[in-house]
């Protein structure tokens, strides 16, 4: 078979094959990096899948549940940290932000969107990028690694907790480098 300038053999419908080959052409070099990224994407996503054996619901609708869980179990927690449960809670929801400001909608009108159907219908909602309006993403097709939002969430604490620990360190380092003044009359 000839592509372009150049000749080539395929081998297809082979009965349990044990690799494939992709041939992969662009006009330039970038671009053909471009894609044999985009493909490694996919099939680590794939293989990710079959890892884990599961998916989730993608468009931000982990997200999105995650956070209306949080605020339910925020009522069940005493003392400041009830503080702490919310600023997650509230910190999960980045992620729909973001995808809705890149899409060019206005993301607190689509968080008010997504919270009014997920408290409505409590099925997974993401948004969907096209119109900024609530979507079921199972159904759309839309769906996310669960080893990937595992490891956002022990990220997100990791990263958390070093920053208040460097917080802490900072504010004591002020505290002992103060030195007292003359005595006041």
């Amino acid at each position: 078979l000839s592509l372009g300038e150049e000749k080539y053999t395929f081998v297809e419908e082979c009965r349990d094959p044990e690799s494939v080959t992709i041939l992969v052409k662009g006009p330039n070099k970038h671009t053909i990096v471009q894609i044999k990224d985009a493909i490694n994407d996919g099939l680590r996503a794939i293989k990710n899948a079959l890892h884990d054996g599961c998916v989730l619901p993608g468009a931000g609708a982990f997200e999105v549940a995650s956070h209306a869980a949080l605020t339910e179990y925020k009522k069940t927690v005493k003392g400041q940290a009830r503080l702490g449960v919310q600023a997650f809670a509230d910190a999960l929801l980045i992620i729909p932000k973001v995808l809705a400001q890149n899409s060019g909608f206005d993301p607190q009108d689509s968080m008010v969107k997504l919270q009014e159907e997920y408290t409505e219908s409590q099925q997974p909602v993401g948004l969907d990028v096209s119109t900024g309006e609530a979507l079921n993403p199972i159904d759309a097709g839309i769906l996310d690694n669960f080893c990937v939002k595992r490891q956002l969430l022990h990220s997100c604490t990791v990263i958390a907790s070093n920053l208040l620990l460097v917080d802490e360190m900072v504010r004591a380092g002020l505290s002992s480098t103060k030195t007292p003044g003359p005595p006041m009359m």
